[in-house]
């Protein structure tokens, strides 16, 4: 913390840390909503106020200096301790108005938000709402996000969440791939069409193994980790693929195959800071989501 105090621009701390946590300045950029050359101004700022290299530079990015590692820890702990600040302050807000930022995966934010958060807009015109489509765990603590909804529980302490119930899955094509390459009625009939499923992910596979099929990524003709892509990849006719229920009911597109057997569903999970839960525009926003999401679960 000592040599901390040498700093003149409390800004530069969350740049340092950016750089040093993603180890280039595209990827710190892109976390902290800047731009490379800012950052890169940044850093040299910062490393002429301590008269040392702070990163060694390299062809694939940065990574921390000798010295850059002495900062590291002392940087982490002024972070944590702003974040702290900032929830404590944001708890004490009790309009029912501002920004609620919410962060779910790509096809929660593409085929299921829209409608609750039309409705919300309708209901709370004071409230500003920010979507964050992301597949990786927002870090609420650190303010990324005022509520999360996740297909797991939060493990982070501080945390308050809430189960909400179970997504059913189905497996599901085009009505336009079935009328040219035929209904499967069993598993066994499945294994004669192209399957679309996941490329690094393996989601699909242990749903796959849990309801007794020894699946193994090679069985998957067309393979993307995006499960949005994946949708309109089998509405496209690219083959058959694993969704949302729901999704696949609406869309007169689509048709959802019974093959005998039952997928273990997704388990639904709203999250948020406890510092922050009962501020009026973001319970207001968290009961609305529940309220919304209902109709769809098990």
């Amino acid at each position: 913390m000592e040599k901390l105090s040498q700093i003149t621009d409390w800004s530069l701390v969350p740049a340092f840390l950016a750089v040093a946590e993603t180890g280039t300045l595209s990827g710190a950029a892109q976390r902290l909503g800047s731009s490379q050359p800012t950052l890169g101004r940044q850093i040299r700022a910062l490393e002429d106020q301590f008269g040392t290299a702070l990163f060694i530079r390299h062809p694939r990015g940065l990574t921390l200096s000798e010295a850059g590692q002495a900062l590291l820890p002392a940087a982490r702990h002024m972070q944590e301790a702003a974040q702290r600040m900032a929830l404590q302050a944001a708890g004490q807000d009790h309009a029912l108005q501002g920004v609620v930022r919410i962060t779910a995966s790509h096809v929660v934010s593409h085929y299921v938000l829209p409608p609750i958060l039309a409705r919300l807009r309708r209901e709370e015109p004071g409230i500003t709402i920010e979507l964050a489509p992301s597949d990786s765990a927002e870090n609420l603590l650190f303010r990324e996000a005022d509520i999360a909804l996740r297909m797991f529980r939060s493990t982070q302490l501080d945390i308050v969440t809430r189960h909400l119930g179970t997504l059913p899955v189905a497996v599901f094509a085009s009505r336009d791939y079935l009328d040219r390459r035929g209904r499967p009625h069993t598993p066994d009939d499945l294994m004669r069409h192209d399957l679309i499923g996941y490329d690094r992910s393996d989601l699909i596979l242990r749903g796959m193994r849990a309801a007794g099929f020894p699946a193994t990524r090679d069985w998957f003709a067309l393979r993307c980790d995006d499960q949005a892509a994946c949708v309109e990849l089998a509405r496209a006719g690219c083959g058959i693929g694993f969704v949302q229920r729901h999704i696949a009911e609406r869309d007169p597109a689509l048709e959802i195959l019974d093959l005998g057997i039952d997928l273990p569903g997704l388990p639904v999970w709203l999250a948020a800071p406890q510092t922050t839960r009962r501020t009026p525009r973001i319970a207001r926003v968290w009961d609305l989501l529940a309220e919304g999401l209902t109709p769809l679960l098990s």
